[in-house]
């Protein structure tokens, strides 16, 4: 269930941004530096947005999603459900554009299948492209609709290898409408419906999301915010090269600890013996005085399997959050977080386990330090994982061990 909630996740990476708006008021001090363009949100996230909400979702599964000659006792259908905006962007005050990801917290529930008393669970995960229009009624309240596509992911089930609930995957219009009122620039509470017509070739039922959540709003800074980070003198290396190498000579303990035991993180059912190569580059394109940046970043790797020995190939495009947690004269010591890096990956099954597809995502997470006069040396330890979030039917997922970098930054 944890690797379907990386796109909640994903909307709380963007939420992180809410950080930057905090961390650019604290203090720091440094020589003068020269004119520094990334100390403004740049075109590409000024006037972003992300979203977090809440809420009721009700499908009406039932017998009729069965195949012939099957039975059920009991549909349960769990009813809490979240939608995280991965990214949206304001196109002036009336028009607005969003990517979405929607699923329900616990899946549907099958059971007493055939009279064997056995219970099987049906995935649902939907996929969103919507454009908003708003009409304000005052200075913070407004009214909208939306409209657009859903992309839905369903995983059926088998019984003894018999199709009981098939898999599907297709799109179907979505049409929704709500209220916002606006907090503060920066934050928007959202309050509104959204509909999924059915698809009857699918045999799928229409879907109704209720909910409420909050939106985070990455408007211009002041340029007095903006002169105090470029005074402040504070290193953010603009770009930064990276030659990784991954191992399980440690095993699996950091993946499955940050999966499972404290569960912030993804593992995977595919996990990977060592890297034959990794690449990885990264710019920075917005930074704070003194601990928040967003870097957006490319990586090329070729890595074998644990299991058979598969040698496979991923390539990948993603955003990067990192975070300074200390500055000294020796070092400045950081946490980085990656979240649904779109990628892909050259073998669909791995280690006799389907992975989906070649479309997948990339997260990472790690710990690591810049060092030297201009902070131009770079080292890194961290784990990393490759899944499609579900939104294909099949998601095996694959688990990278840990993972030592060594950069330059200039």
């Amino acid at each position: 269930m944890r690797r379907g909630l990386r796109a909640c996740a994903a909307a709380g990476v963007v939420g992180y941004l809410s950080v930057a708006g905090l961390a650019a008021q604290q203090g720091g001090a440094g020589a003068a530096a020269p004119v520094d363009e990334r100390a403004q949100y740049p075109a590409l996230l000024s006037n972003a947005f992300v979203n977090l909400n809440i809420g009721f979702i009700d499908y009406p599964f039932s017998r009729l999603q069965l195949e012939p000659g099957h039975d059920v006792g009991e549909v349960a259908v769990p009813h809490v459900a979240v939608r995280a905006v991965l990214f949206g962007r304001h196109f002036g005050k009336y028009l607005s554009a969003q990517g979405s990801y929607l699923r329900p917290v616990k899946y549907v529930r099958y059971r007493n299948i055939d009279g064997s008393g056995t219970t099987r669970f049906v995935w649902m995960h939907f996929g969103t492209v919507t454009a908003a229009g708003r009409l304000p009624l005052g200075a913070r309240a407004s009214v909208y609709a939306e409209g657009g596509l859903a992309i839905t992911s369903r995983s059926g089930f088998e019984v003894d290898e018999v199709p009981v609930v098939r898999d599907a995957h297709f799109m179907s219009p979505l049409a929704g409408a709500g209220v916002e009122y606006r907090l503060n620039p920066t934050w928007d509470m959202v309050m509104g419906a959204s509909y999924i017509f059915p698809n009857n070739t699918h045999r799928q039922p229409r879907t109704l999301f209720a909910s409420t959540g909050f939106r985070y709003n990455l408007r211009p800074l002041p340029p007095e915010r903006v002169e105090e980070t470029r005074r402040s003198g504070f290193i953010f290396p603009e770009h930064l090269v990276q030659v990784a190498f991954a191992t399980n000579a440690l095993g699996y303990g950091v993946n499955n600890f940050l999966s499972k035991k404290v569960p912030v993180f993804w593992g995977g059912k595919v996990e990977v013996e060592r890297s034959l190569f990794s690449l990885q580059y990264q710019r920075n394109l917005f930074h704070t005085k003194k601990v928040f940046s967003i870097d957006i970043g490319a990586s090329v790797s070729r890595w074998r399997s644990s299991l058979d020995g598969q040698a496979f190939l991923t390539a990948s495009f993603y955003p990067l959050l990192r975070f300074t947690l200390l500055r000294r004269r020796q070092a400045d010591v950081y946490a980085s977080w990656s979240v649904a890096g779109p990628s892909y990956i050259s073998h669909d099954v791995l280690d006799g386990r389907d992975t989906g597809g070649h479309f997948t995502f990339q997260d990472f997470m790690g710990m690591g330090a810049f060092f030297g006069p201009r902070r131009q040396f770079n080292l890194e330890i961290g784990i990393n994982h490759y899944s499609n979030g579900n939104i294909l039917t099949e998601n095996a997922g694959v688990k990278i061990p840990l993972t030592l970098k060594v950069g330059y930054g200039f």
